[in-house]
Order: C-alpha cells, then sequence, then structure tokens
C-alpha cells in the first residue's frame, strides 16, 4: 500500500500540514509512518520510521531556533 499526497483542496489550496512539512524537509518520513501504519495496522511495529520522523521534526526546529536568535 503506497500513501500518497492529499488531493489539493481547490486549486492552490495545499494541506498546511503538508506545507510545513514539505518545507521542513521531513514530508517524505511523514509519509513512511503512514505507510507502515497503513500496513501494519499497529502504530507500535513502526518505531523505526517514527523515530526518523521526529529526529527530523526536531533538526528542522532547531535550525529554526538557532536562525531566530
Amino acid at each position: 500500500m503506497t500513501v500518497r499526497p492529499r488531493e489539493k483542496l481547490s486549486e492552490g489550496d495545499d494541506d498546511p500540514v503538508e506545507a510545513m512539512l514539505k518545507k521542513s524537509g521531513c514530508l517524505e518520513l511523514h509519509y513512511k509512518v503512514q505507510e507502515c501504519i497503513a500496513t501494519t495496522k499497529d502504530w507500535r511495529k513502526c518505531q523505526t520510521e517514527v523515530s526518523d520522523f521526529r529526529s527530523c521534526i526536531e533538526k528542522h526546529k532547531n535550525v529554526n531556533t538557532r536562525n531566530k536568535s
């Protein structure tokens, strides 16, 4: 099963969460988490994917925090 991006709501309206994840560079990892959960039906079996996604988000937050200082 492949998880794909949501359809645009209307012309030019991206999902705000997907837009944020794309900007952070973590969108593909987000899709991997979704795909794992859809395949296994158990998020506990997706800890590697969740950990990779969490690390990516934390890295992005740290970069943004330093840039704002």
